[in-house]
């Protein structure tokens, strides 16, 4: 994996002195792109080496800062009832997407819209010209099909590009071709429902192109068929679910619904019949392990994954150090905390679910590089840990790879998609979900309780799962906007955090307060055993207790323990106040999606803001 990096860097240097000196590459300025020569645009595509290169460029698009190394996967998404951004409100920036009530000034959306357009362009290049090559149409079977392969990486990332401009703005201008062929880039905004048919067309147009992993050595870092099929799943749920529509200005749900649940049924089963490609993992943390250490997981459950390299904004990532565990600047590590975990979320899990503790650190590390029970609104995301990495110091970027598509979602995918078909689930939806809680539950599978069988309460099952599954993944907002659940979720939440507080119905028995005292911390232990290992004060024989069960009488307490507010670190202002209350500023058939930076709109006069903006 490493090794694919340095090949990955090379290439992209090597396509972007190409890119200039052909005029390929797009200005900052959105949609508007230089094409100087068509000549050299078929010359440049007949070659499978700098083919390769010119690919390589549509996944750089994915990458950096204002992609999936901070903005697409950190500051955009995390907005749900699992994870939020850190900090005080202000309309101009992170906080301000996290508690719904960015302004279409705020900057943070303006490079993402661009840099997804910019992917879209490179992504139309490729698929105009690689079909008109004479080494497309001439060349040898191993030209050919490598040709073919690269069509449908470009196909499947346009793809992917796509799905997350709607996602994030609803109906968008749809370029299907470069902007060199467009007599006037000014273009109105499409429907999303008919962008989501071409690419449901392209995606199954591309897996019949690219190999699955085993049949080519594919890195996670580079698509499979198995990672296009689960993302035609994606997309068709997504089609057939809610989203704010532009006309009624209301949330509504996809016409034909059936017609995308059974292509996403059929894309998941066919993944779920080719083990050898990807499988379940049964160690969970492996899964993020993997990311922070330049390799695939044990099982290739992470089935497509963004890369990150080169120690800047433009090609790595923050992973680790803008989110994840906080570890104080006066230790080695120096980074982390820019995301919280809602702490309701902490008791969905069951004590013995292995996720709990990969997902959420209840744990910060001081300057001593000790471990320190953190109060209740300062848990972070466990997923991502830069004390995981082999850098020290001050460093931002840290190499640590973003997952976009794993196993266990194609399994909880198809449990979904199936049990909307069949107006209930199949043994096969229910084994599917089975099958995730049962690797949540190693050495503890008594306690996972019966799979509900009918239609509703096993919907509300698959949307509990893929709850604790994908924490902090920047999943969840997503799926409760597709589900039309968000605002009751978002008001079941309130109401679980106001119960949290003062300590009653399903928190009756939290303790208000933890005492402990500094602990070493050891990043090669699992995260399970650090926190075993936090020296916290608990009365009985059974410290896994002490999170559910009253705190203790002070007196009790042995002096040299300091106190950690758990119940007591939330306050009312957590929950409803103008600078920090969840979810504070969400209005329903409005604020599910994201304004359109006012720069991009001001540059495009067929451009609309809509949605109330």
């Amino acid at each position: 994996m490493l090794h694919f990096k340095y090949t990955m860097m090379k290439k992209y240097i090597i396509f972007s002195f190409i890119a200039i000196g052909l005029g390929l590459t797009s200005c900052q300025d959105y949609l508007e792109v230089d094409s100087d020569s068509k000549i050299s645009q078929d010359v440049l595509f007949n070659d499978v080496s700098y083919t390769s290169s010119a690919i390589v460029a549509v996944y750089g698009e994915l990458i950096g800062d204002n992609g999936y190394g901070n903005r697409l996967s950190e500051i955009l998404p995390q907005a749900a009832d699992d994870f939020e951004t850190s900090g005080d409100y202000n309309c101009n920036d992170r906080r301000g997407i996290s508690m719904y009530a960015t302004c279409s000034s705020n900057p943070e959306l303006n490079n993402p819209f661009k840099q997804l357009y910019s992917g879209i362009e490179r992504a139309n290049l490729c698929i105009k010209y690689i079909p008109g090559s004479s080494i497309y149409q001439n060349g040898s079977q191993s030209d050919i099909d490598m040709m073919n392969r690269f069509l449908g990486e470009a196909l499947a990332l346009r793809a992917q590009f796509y799905y997350e401009l709607i996602r994030n703005w609803g109906d968008v201008p749809f370029q299907d071709q470069p902007s060199a062929d467009y007599e006037n880039l000014f273009l109105e905004k499409t429907d999303r429902d008919v962008i989501y048919e071409q690419l449901l067309a392209d995606l199954e147009e591309a897996a019949q192109y690219v190999p699955w992993r085993t049949e080519a050595n594919i890195p996670p870092t580079r698509l499979s068929k198995g990672a296009v099929k689960g993302l035609r799943a994606r997309i068709a749920l997504a089609r057939a679910g809610y989203s704010l529509r532009r006309g009624s200005q209301m949330m509504e749900q996809g016409s034909n619904p059936q017609e995308y649940y059974a292509i996403a049924r059929q894309e998941c089963l066919e993944i779920m019949q080719n083990r050898g490609e990807h499988d379940l993992n049964p160690n969970f943390e492996d899964l993020f392990r993997s990311l922070h250490e330049g390799r695939a997981d044990n099982t290739n459950e992470i089935m497509f994954e963004v890369g990150a390299f080169g120690g800047n904004s433009k090609t790595d990532s923050k992973l680790g150090y803008y989110n994840g565990l906080r570890h104080d600047r006066a230790s080695q590590w120096n980074g982390g905390g820019g995301v919280n975990a809602i702490p309701v979320y902490f008791y969905e899990f069951n004590k013995v679910d292995q996720r709990r503790d990969v997902t959420i650190n209840i744990f910060q590390v001081n300057a001593d590089e000790m471990t320190e029970v953190a109060r209740a609104d300062s848990w972070t995301d466990g997923k991502f840990r830069k004390s995981w990495t082999d850098i020290t110091g001050p460093s931002q970027n840290l190499a640590v790879n973003w997952p976009i598509l794993r196993f266990s979602d194609v399994l909880l995918m198809f449990a979904e998609a199936d049990n909307e078909i069949n107006n209930g689930p199949s043994s096969e939806a229910i084994s599917a979900l089975q099958e995730v809680k049962a690797r949540a539950f190693i050495g503890n599978e008594d306690q996972i309780g019966t799979i509900p069988t009918g239609k509703q309460d096993f919907f509300e099952e698959v949307v509990h799962e893929r709850y604790l599954e994908f924490g902090g993944e920047s999943i969840r907002k997503y799926d409760l906007i597709r589900w039309n659940l968000i605002n009751d979720k978002f008001i079941e939440t309130r109401q679980e955090l106001t119960d949290f507080m003062n300590g009653t119905g399903d928190y009756a028995n939290v303790p208000n307060v933890i005492y402990y005292q500094p602990a070493p911390y050891d990043p090669s232990l699992s995260a399970q055993e650090v926190v075993e290992n936090l020296d916290i004060f608990f009365a009985g024989n059974d410290q896994s207790t002490v999170f559910y069960n009253p705190t203790p009488d002070a007196s009790q307490v042995p002096s040299g323990y300091s106190e950690a507010r758990w119940r007591d670190g939330i306050l009312e202002e957590y929950i409803d106040s103008e600078r920090k209350g969840f979810m504070q500023y969400f209005e329903p058939n409005r604020k599910e999606l994201l304004p359109i930076f006012d720069d991009i709109i001001n540059t495009n006069y067929n451009l609309t803001q809509d949605y109330g903006y």
